[in-house]
């Protein structure tokens, strides 16, 4: 692609973009794994990335300050999924920053004792709320999330089930998270805003690039406008939908899925390498 194709429509953006191919050793660059780097599908359990994903971030990791993946998944699923286990220099910050994996190394903490009460009583709730039989409760160790992408009618059934998942979470300490045909009950101050932040201060970050493509994808969006406002040049990145609009309104750049956030990738490699 010419570079013309990534050029941002706003200023802040592409004053971010500068600075990140000016000193790309001080940039940290950030993506969500699905719907950014991996397809969304209707079984979350067969997501798998997009086959050029790993190879670039491979080529791009050696480049820049930081490069992270952040991702509503434990992180040794993303790891898994992605491809991602010889890619030197990654580290994939799992459950909205709450699991780390680097280097081959997983780390992570005792899980939330309102996770725990919820796993036990979110299948009877859904029964008793009539739930179709196609919704999916997904475990992800320190979070779950219920996915309607399957039924009949995805979004009416997402906003049936609305009230009473809040309810549920707000009983045990938890907050609900919105997205793509699902909603996530997690514990509160976990998001991707709270990770963004705390990977670009370990590395000192000179500029900042993160690519998403859903709701909770906001957060780190929210990241970068702070870090932009403590002087620190960023970048924010949708991989576009149909399905999510939120994020492409307040985008610089807005590129076509995963496959566009591939291009992305391999064109920053040209571009600092």
């Amino acid at each position: 692609m010419a570079s013309s194709d990534f050029t941002p429509r706003t200023d802040a953006g592409a004053d971010g973009l500068a600075a990140l191919l000016k000193n790309p050793g001080d940039a940290v660059v950030a993506f969500d794994f699905d719907g950014t780097l991996s397809p969304i599908v209707d079984d979350p359990a067969a997501a798998r990335a997009h086959p050029g994903a790993a190879a670039a971030l491979a080529r791009l990791a050696p480049l820049v300050g930081g490069l992270a993946i952040i991702t509503g998944r434990p992180a040794a699923l993303a790891v898994e999924y992605g491809g991602f286990e010889h890619v030197a220099g990654l580290v994939v910050l799992g459950q909205y920053g709450v699991e780390r994996w680097a280097d081959g190394v997983l780390t992570r903490p005792e899980e939330n004792p309102g996770v725990t009460a919820v796993r036990e009583k979110l299948p009877k709730l859904l029964t008793a709320a009539g739930a179709p039989p196609e919704t999916h409760i997904e475990d992800k160790g320190h979070a779950l999330a219920v996915h309607t992408r399957r039924c009949a009618e995805p979004q009416v059934a997402l906003d049936r089930l609305r009230s009473v998942l809040e309810a549920l979470a707000e009983r045990h300490g938890l907050v609900v998270e919105p997205g793509r045909y699902v909603l996530e009950l997690r514990p509160p101050g976990v998001d991707k805003e709270v990770a963004l932040r705390g990977f670009a201060a370990e590395r000192s970050a000179g500029s900042v690039l993160f690519g998403g493509d859903d709701l909770g994808d906001l957060a780190a969006y929210d990241a970068v406008d702070a870090l932009r406002r403590r002087g620190v040049p960023g970048v924010k990145v949708c991989a576009g939908s149909a399905e999510v609009t939120a994020l492409a309104e307040r985008a610089d750049l807005v590129v076509d899925g995963p496959d566009g956030i591939v291009a992305l990738i391999d064109w920053l490699v040209g571009a600092v390498g």
